[in-house]
């Protein structure tokens, strides 16, 4: 399936800014059933945009304003090929000693401390021993029970936390978004010993998969490692398997590596962060460029709006 996905980021400051310095990971991965065609990032006002890879493999983009300003609206477009995973088939009975054996190389060490977000706490441990949290007959089957008891224990709710918050706000409330659900699940995997990394992305919304998560935000969920496989997507947001609707921006260790937009601003003022995300099924354009692929309302030019500071990072829906 190819998506065209546009996302707009809008930061408003209610006085003129000096300068902002900001940092955005925002391009899809291309690797594994993910394959990216095409991808654009521009700015208002306009500034020289850099980029990098991490050590993670994400891509990075970095830009500098330095004349005074009172918005900054960073617009990216990309044009994504997704194809179905194939199945997850059951594991062998000693599924369990072989991913001691392959943590115990230490190559994925990171993805089994804790991390900013993703950190074991007493409100964490008491929710374990209420959901009975052990290595059940093998890590996939443990997976999925994981997977669907947190969507079940957690109410979807936008307003009940912010950006920074750790795992105990949506613990003690039991409400969320993809976010703290994500995090949630990584400090529970990483409890019983297996590799878990955070994704942030997009899924694609359509009316008959009922999805929680908001369609005009990204998105986020985990990654986890299993012998002889691989790398898994579960999302217990919506309770699924990652699969083709779901589009691959970056993995870290939590949403600290990952965050969609960071950076900093000069000047003493307030601000506030605006986000719309679109992500369109397209049919597969004959050059694989974004000109034949995205819809014709994309292609016309927003006005300026104030916006709002770089140091604002986007909460994961």
């Amino acid at each position: 399936m190819f998506y065209a996905i546009r996302h707009l980021t809008r930061f408003r400051y209610s006085a003129p800014v000096s300068e902002s310095v900001m940092e955005v990971r925002m391009q899809p991965r291309s690797d594994g059933q993910q394959r990216l065609h095409h991808f654009q990032i521009t700015t208002l006002p306009r500034a020289m945009v850099n980029s990098y890879r991490d050590v993670l493999g994400n891509t990075v983009h970095h830009f500098d304003v330095p004349g005074r300003h009172m918005l900054l609206t960073v617009t990216s477009e990309a044009l994504v090929e997704v194809t179905e995973p194939p199945p997850v088939e059951a594991l062998e009975p000693d599924a369990w000693s072989a991913l001691d054996t392959l943590t115990a190389a230490g190559e994925h060490w990171d993805m089994l401390q804790p991390g900013r977000f993703a950190y074991p706490s007493d409100l964490l441990h008491a929710f374990a021993a209420e959901i009975g949290l052990q290595r059940a007959d093998d890590p996939l089957t443990t997976l999925r029970r994981l997977n669907t008891c947190i969507y079940r224990s957690f109410d979807y709710s936008p307003d009940s936390t912010h950006v920074h918050s750790p795992v105990d706000d949506a613990l003690r409330v039991r409400r969320g978004v993809c976010q703290d659900f994500a995090h949630i699940m990584i400090a529970l995997c990483r409890m019983l010993g297996i590799p878990c990394r955070y994704v942030s992305g997009y899924l694609f919304h359509r009316l008959e998969d009922h999805d929680r998560s908001e369609a005009d935000a990204t998105h986020a969920w985990v990654e986890a490692l299993l012998p002889a496989i691989g790398w898994i997507g579960f999302d217990p947001t919506n309770n699924l398997l990652a699969g083709a609707r779901h589009i691959r921006v970056a993995v870290g260790r939590d949403y600290a590596d990952v965050p969609p937009s960071r950076g900093v601003y000069k000047g003493q003022v307030s601000s506030e962060l605006d986000v719309s995300v679109r992500v369109t099924l397209v049919d597969a354009p004959v050059d694989a460029s974004m000109d034949d692929a995205v819809p014709p309302e994309w292609r016309t030019v927003e006005p300026a709006i104030a916006d709002d500071e770089t140091s604002l990072q986007q909460h994961q829906q």
